[in-house]
């Protein structure tokens, strides 16, 4: 298949090109203005979210992953900061799926990101592709961009919500920042200990992707998330383990609000138990669901 993917740079996109290419799909990137790519690594396809212009190479793609959106960790929620949240998820989405429509032969799927903070924070309630949304800033965020994508099933393109959970790879995205307390000595529960969290491995992320764009029976939302979610002081205990550290000093909620605001209700101490029933019932094999091994896997590599 030729596959456009958006949001390529970033930590599933650099993990998923080389694995689609080693397939033997040719890969084209979205690439913005004044986006910097390796060269190597597919093709590049100029690509202007702001214009909807989408460079002529493009067409004749059989299928679309899109995996832009600035992260939701690092910097306070101002309201400057969730207008940029916004606009580079809904409004990247809406002008992605505007370019296809302009194509007089259409990619036959588009994959599109999104994320387990569709659900809210639900304390112990085992949550499903077929659950509600959520009612807070993430949840109504990430309806509004999954919206914009399901437009592209009125121009008869087989639609994927891939629902990501926390990806855990060692050199990137939430693992560093939640082992840096732990090398310090100082690591812990975070709040009552109590909230879950669901978790995918980087691996298995992309595998899933690959494994949504060829089975054509995979379609609207899809939780990408290890059958195994655990709570927050169970994995505190686990990442410990793996770091041989003590997990003795736990981060109080009064305090994580104080500094964070917002951002550490909908991140750190919100409860997500996500299951990924539409992937298992359509026979993906994960690689990894025991949390213990895999982060000791993962924190073995160099």
């Amino acid at each position: 298949m030729k596959i456009l993917v958006s949001g390529s740079t970033g930590l599933v996109g650099t993990a998923l090109v080389p694995l689609l290419m080693k397939a033997g799909h040719t890969v084209c990137r979205l690439v913005r203005p004044g986006t910097v790519v390796k060269d190597g690594d597919g093709f590049q396809i100029a690509w202007n979210p702001a214009t909807g212009e989408l460079g002529g190479a493009g067409v004749g793609a059989d299928a679309v992953v899109n995996l832009a959106g600035v992260p939701v960790a690092g910097k306070r929620w101002t309201a400057e900061r969730k207008a940029e949240l916004r606009a580079s998820r809904v409004d990247t989405t809406r002008a992605l799926v505007t370019a296809l429509a302009k194509m007089n032969a259409r990619p036959r799927v588009l994959v599109s990101i999104s994320g387990t903070g569709f659900y809210g924070n639900r304390g112990d309630e085992v949550l499903t592709e077929e659950s509600a949304p959520g009612t807070d800033f993430l949840a109504r965020l990430a309806k509004d961009w999954e919206g914009e994508a399901l437009k592209a099933e009125a121009l008869g393109i087989r639609v994927v919500l891939a629902r990501f959970g926390v990806v855990l790879a060692k050199h990137g995205g939430a693992l560093p920042q939640m082992t840096l307390p732990f090398r310090f000595f100082v690591g812990g529960k975070i709040g009552s200990g109590k909230q879950w969290l669901s978790w995918i491995t980087l691996e298995d992320a992309v595998e899933a992707i690959k494994f949504a764009l060829e089975n054509g029976n995979l379609r609207g939302p899809i939780n990408f998330v290890s059958p195994r979610p655990v709570q927050n002081a169970e994995f505190t205990k686990a990442l410990a383990h793996a770091m041989h550290r003590p997990a003795l000093f736990p981060a109080p909620a009064f305090a994580l609000r104080l500094a964070l605001g917002e951002m550490a209700d909908a991140l750190l101490l919100s409860s997500q138990r996500v299951l990924p029933r539409k992937l298992e019932q359509l026979g993906f094999q994960f690689r990894h669901s025991e949390l213990n091994a895999t982060l000791n896997a993962i924190l073995r590599r160099t």
